[in-house]
């Protein structure tokens, strides 16, 4: 279905994708587009635009820092982006995906077991309370998101996740400058801290999106985060 157009822009992007991903792949838009009609999984609806808007936007994330053999949470991954696509391209990383919808990830369970997939799971959590149970906090090397709030609240949604020394990656508009100033404060915070932003164009398109790449420099303080009401109330 997606086959050609994964094989032409993977290489684009500077990725050599392992055997039998590209087919993988191929299945995994096949059973998203599947179930999309009967469950929201994704707006996106044309397998040219799966395999561009998410499959190849989510393998961007690849050029930004090693993946392999690391251990990466997706923070309400939704259908399993970036999570899904990133486990598949580099199949010796080991994969959380969290999610507060259930129907979902009991779907991305199915998804995995047709896929044959290893080393990746599903947890059914709210993210500003399992961050709280001590055998998830700072317990991973990498945590995405993808779409999920502005980057105040996702930061302190997702830092408490990151071990110190590993990378925050927040995929974002190319239009996020004031975001990005504003989140300045409570990144410092959380214990994290800007390294850069990386843009890149979709192949195939004319599309360009943005990676905020921050990393963990020192453990978060125990109290964040707060209740999710709090943080959207008075945002760090």
């Amino acid at each position: 279905m997606i086959g050609p157009l994964l094989e032409e822009g993977l290489p684009a992007l500077g990725l050599e994708p392992p055997a039998g991903a590209v087919e993988r792949l191929d299945r995994y838009a096949e059973l998203l587009l599947e179930k999309n009609q009967v469950m929201n999984l994704t707006a996106i609806t044309e397998p040219e635009q799966v395999a561009r808007l998410h499959m190849l936007d989510c393998a961007a994330l690849l050029n930004v820092c090693p993946l392999e053999g690391k251990r990466l949470l997706d923070v309400g991954t939704g259908a399993g982006f970036p999570g899904m696509v990133l486990k598949i391209l580099v199949p010796s990383l080991d994969v959380t995906l969290l999610d507060s919808l259930n129907k979902r990830l009991n779907w991305l369970a199915e998804t995995c077991d047709a896929l044959d997939l290893t080393d990746i799971r599903t947890v059914h959590a709210r993210a500003e309370e399992r961050s709280h149970d001590p055998a998830f906090r700072e317990g991973f090397d990498t945590v995405t998101s993808r779409a999920v709030a502005e980057l105040r609240t996702l930061s302190e949604l997702c830092l408490p996740y990151v071990r110190p020394g590993g990378y925050f990656l927040a995929m974002k508009s190319v239009d996020s400058d004031g975001e990005i100033d504003d989140a300045a404060t409570a990144v410092k915070i959380l214990g994290g801290g800007l390294e850069r932003v990386q843009n890149y164009e979709i192949p195939g398109t004319d599309i360009r999106h943005r990676i905020v790449v921050i990393k963990k420099l020192l453990e978060t303080p125990k109290k964040y985060p707060r209740a999710f009401a709090k943080m959207k109330k008075n945002p760090l």
